[in-house]
């Protein structure tokens, strides 16, 4: 059994819906298919999703709503005219709309998750319809059936029982369409996976039925070394681990939602990213591991919008507890940090951006002050992470100073430098508005000499 997920813009149009059909049908033993909420059909179009959260917003405003509904019903029906689909469908999709809008908003998170799953949720409805009405029997299945999700406050994540409940969907004669990117908890309530979520779902529902491939159907070919919209025709990657591909996702590799590498990694089902609009071409595909290449580094990637906390106090190393409690404070702000580079005296912790506001970062400033006794505490902001990644660094010497070189060579200043335990990966903190430049360098250091 093969489990496959078609991505935004691969279901963003009657053709593009098609071309799912065509790759579905072309191989039986494609019987789940996982798809995203409709995306843009071209650079300046609006993704349904994005459509939801206007409806979400206008809502928690107690503002009018119906013009904001028929948008996104709009968008939907067009792709089933362009099926030839009978227009009940988008009657099913307008009163789903309105019940959602309706809904507890209690909770605006839960509310607004609920509101934007319905792009997901709705799709799936409408390709299962299509699919059967060309002569391919398909099932429209809710993640209500067996998905289930943990609580607030964390991410959201599928609970072990999540797996025990979807294995049975291997039993399936019919092709299975479901709607990715959320789930519900054992109370019924919807919560929704983080960006790039219905990557998470196809990998969880690979995972569960055991499937022998998980394919990753997106708008690209296959992966590249780097990103191409920064580096001129980058080298393309044919075989990836689970490891690297893991790092390259963590820092901006677009193509597969990093967290969506850990169910399949479990039980070692290999993932393949192919594209929807070239399925011919062999993509990338992610395994356990892979044969040795000529070349120490597999990719590069950069991503920014990261911030740090740095804390100085004297003798700090002989204090006992002290980094715990530093992350005790984050821990009750609900910030997560990536990494957490020390010396004797200081220490640095990065984050994410987005996490902070100005009344937190006060807050996590002054208990510093206060509860560490330190001397010196001040958040900074605008960095980038440029992770270098390859199985093979571990087994060559000096390549932490050749790319330390290559970035020197652009003027910019190493603000962090941190190698994983694994030796898959090192990371460089920078200020990113160099960030472009440092990618362009380090790729004519490790590619173009190669």
């Amino acid at each position: 059994m093969i489990v496959c997920k078609f991505g935004g813009t691969s279901v963003a149009s009657a053709e593009q819906i098609q071309k799912v059909a065509a790759i579905v049908k072309a191989n039986p033993a494609r019987k789940i298919v996982a798809v995203s909420a409709p995306g843009k059909r071209s650079g300046d179009d609006i993704k349904v999703t994005d459509l939801l959260i206007e409806l979400a917003n206008a809502a928690l405003k107690n503002e009018q709503v119906e013009e904001k509904i028929q948008n996104v019903v709009n968008r939907f029906q067009a792709i089933a005219e362009g099926l030839h689909l009978d227009n009940s469908i988008c009657d099913v999709i307008a009163e789903d709309l309105r019940e959602r809008v309706q809904g507890d908003q209690t909770n605006e998170e839960l509310f607004i998750d609920s509101i934007k799953a319905a792009g997901e949720d709705n799709n799936a409805k409408l390709i299962a319809a299509y699919f059967t009405s060309i002569g391919m029997p398909a099932r429209y299945v809710s993640p209500k059936s067996g998905l289930v999700v943990n609580d607030l406050p964390e991410r959201t994540f599928a609970l072990p029982e999540a797996y025990e409940n979807l294995a049975v969907l291997k039993e399936t004669k019919e092709i299975i369409v479901f709607p990715g990117f959320f789930g519900y908890t054992k109370a019924g309530v919807l919560r929704t996976f983080d960006r790039g979520g219905s990557d998470i779902t196809g990998s969880i529902l690979a995972a569960a039925v055991e499937a022998e491939l998980y394919e990753n159907f997106t708008d690209v070919d296959c992966v590249f070394s780097a990103n191409p919209k920064v580096v001129n025709d980058p080298v393309e990657i044919k075989e990836i681990t689970y490891r690297e591909m893991r790092e390259l996702s963590y820092a901006g590799f677009s193509v597969f939602h990093d967290e969506a590498l850990m169910p399949v990694y479990k039980i070692g089902v290999p993932v393949n990213i192919k594209n929807t609009n070239n399925p011919s071409a062999p993509g990338t595909r992610i395994v356990a591991r892979r044969p040795a290449t000529g070349r120490p580094v597999t990719g590069i990637s950069a991503d920014s919008g990261f911030s740090t906390l740095y804390v100085s106090k004297y003798l700090m190393n002989r204090e006992v507890g002290f980094g715990r409690r530093l992350l005790q404070i984050l821990e009750d702000e609900n910030i997560s940090y990536e990494h957490t580079p020390s010396g004797l005296d200081d220490i640095s912790v990065i984050m994410r951006s987005h996490q902070l506001t100005p009344e937190n970062e006060t807050r996590i400033i002054e208990r510093v002050k206060n509860e560490l006794q330190a001397e010196h505490v001040e958040m900074r902001h605008g960095f980038s992470m440029i992770v270098i990644v390859g199985e093979g660094m571990r087994h060559n010497t000096g390549l932490a100073a050749r790319a330390a070189t290559a970035i020197s060579q652009t003027g910019a200043n190493i603000e962090m430098i941190n190698q994983g335990s694994s030796e898959v990966s090192l990371v460089f903190g920078v200020l990113q508005e160099y960030e472009n430049q440092i990618l362009q360098a380090l790729y004519k250091e490790f590619f173009a000499h190669a």
